[in-house]
């Protein structure tokens, strides 16, 4: 496919998910109380969209993404949360 085909086929749902992106962080940054984690992974894989990098959707699925080996002895809830979070042994 051309640029304008895939432009034509996909830019008016892209385009969506942005809008809904905005509105999701205008109601983070509104609300009372401090960021957690997964707002920081979050505003870092914003960052990599920017970059220009062939290699965006990786660098963003990265930013959510546990970087260690080693498994841990007990996860920290019973669902998942989207995002790594730093402990202080890691």
């Amino acid at each position: 496919m051309t640029r304008r085909q895939i432009l034509d086929l996909y830019f008016m749902d892209a385009r969506w998910k942005l809008i809904d992106l905005a509105a999701f962080i205008d109601r983070v940054e509104r609300a009372e109380g401090e960021e957690d984690f997964r707002m920081q992974a979050f505003r870092t894989a914003l960052l990599e969209l920017s970059k220009g990098n062939k290699e965006r959707a990786k660098q963003v699925l990265l930013a959510f993404s546990d970087p260690t080996t080693q498994p841990i002895a007990k996860a920290m809830g019973k669902g998942a949360v989207g995002a790594y979070k730093k402990t202080d042994s890691n």
